[in-house]
């Protein structure tokens, strides 16, 4: 499949020139086009911000929602239909800010969604203020003095629970970041993919550059099921390790579903027995 069958025609696109949105973007129509995935057949949810505006450059199905709010959404949409591959995409504000009771969450229930976030660490939209992944005495318009809140560590966040699958990829590096979301993709679970995105106007210190100096890919002798290994990895940040820190494959949210229990065919496609429904609604009439 091409990535053009992703494409939508007449685009506007909202990004700043040399926005690292862009380089996540089109890793994302590759791994979707190398997978073969229908537009059809793909559902992509988002909340509110700069990364979350990457939905709607896709041709496909699109539920955009509140601020970090995406991802009971897509939990619900899978759990609806689960034969839609359903991506979760937003920034680290939207994703780890508002959303971060949501992300903690959605860990633990285990739906068979990917969770790409665009790791800017700062609010993007808004006009660069800190966001929960800014770094240490990062200056902004907001905090004049410098960022002086403990940085959110969200790939430690996620190993510590138990996540599923845990990687880390960055915007600068299409190829590899396309071969990553592949593999979120393809993984059975909840798959967290953490992409480093340069903010070319309001961060001038994670750069395109600094982001080159400071990280760099786990080789083949890796053992991503180590998971106190993983979760060294994810607190050094003084060098960042990029691809698949850690998998621990489980059970998802839908499987453990009563209602497929004994069939797996989609919600929307059964049939509805009014009776019964009339039954328990009579039944619960002057609880």
């Amino acid at each position: 499949m091409d990535t053009k069958s992703f494409d939508m025609e007449n685009l506007d696109i909202a990004w700043c020139p040399g926005c690292g949105n862009y380089g996540i973007l089109s890793a994302i129509k590759r791994a979707l086009a190398e997978l073969n995935i229908e537009p059809t057949q793909l559902a992509m949810v988002s909340g509110i911000g700069q990364a979350a505006k990457a939905p709607h450059y896709y041709r496909c199905n699109l539920f955009n929602g509140l601020h970090g709010r995406s991802l009971p959404a897509a939990t619900a949409i899978k759990a609806v239909n689960p034969s839609l591959t359903v991506i979760a995409e937003s920034g680290d504000g939207c994703t780890y800010g508002e959303g971060g009771n949501h992300f903690i969450h959605t860990i633990r229930r285990n739906p068979d969604i990917t969770n790409i976030v665009h790791n800017n660490m700062v609010y993007g939209l808004t006009k660069g203020q800190a966001s929960p992944t800014s770094p240490h005495e990062l200056r902004t318009p907001v905090q004049i003095d410098g960022v002086f809140s403990e940085p959110f560590n969200p790939l430690a966040v996620a190993i510590s629970l138990d996540a599923s699958f845990v990687a880390r990829a960055f915007a600068g590096d299409i190829d590899q970041t396309k071969e990553i979301i592949i593999k979120a993709i393809q993984h059975k679970g909840y798959a967290l993919v953490d992409v480093f995105q340069p903010c070319v106007t309001y961060n001038k210190i994670n750069t395109f550059r600094w982001f080159k100096e400071k990280t760099y890919y786990l080789d083949e002798s890796y053992d991503p099921h180590d998971r106190v290994e993983a979760f060294k990895k994810a607190i050094d940040t003084e060098s960042y390790a990029l691809g698949v820190l850690y998998i621990n494959p489980k059970p998802t949210f839908e499987e453990k579903l009563t209602v497929y229990s004994h069939s797996n065919e989609p919600l929307f496609k059964r049939e509805r027995d009014l009776n019964m429904l009339s039954n328990i609604i009579e039944s619960k009439r002057g609880i």
